[in-house]
């Protein structure tokens, strides 16, 4: 059983920064693929970012250069640094780590960002 589970949302003024973490656990004995996805309201859920298990990271167009994802070391521990928050920003965020052809996912946490 994996288990996914997200913490550090919440409520942000426009230009704010929020931290979000990610810890993965359960029957996983190695290091794997983990990013972040998010969903607005009518929108479809879309990728934030991603990093592999060489740290290379990846990147949506809309949040580069605010947004920084992370993975502590030797662990599938992932963290999401968003800086210069805009409402557009507003969604759940969700964390997911890739098992092979799987992705296993968490509950989500809520971001706002009020204008």
């Amino acid at each position: 059983q994996v288990q996914v589970v997200e913490s550090g949302g919440g409520l942000v003024q426009a230009g704010g920064s929020l931290r979000l973490s990610c810890a993965a656990s359960g029957m996983i004995f190695m290091i794997y693929p983990m990013a972040w996805y998010r969903q607005a309201p009518g929108n479809e859920r879309e990728l934030v970012a991603g990093i592999n298990t060489g740290r290379r990271e990846n990147y949506a167009d809309s949040v580069k250069g605010r947004f920084t994802i992370s993975r502590e070391n030797g662990k599938n521990t992932v963290y999401l640094q968003m800086n210069s928050l805009k409402p557009e920003d507003t969604a759940i965020y969700y964390c997911a780590i890739s098992l092979g052809s799987r992705n296993y996912w968490g509950q989500g946490t809520q971001v706002t960002v009020s204008s």
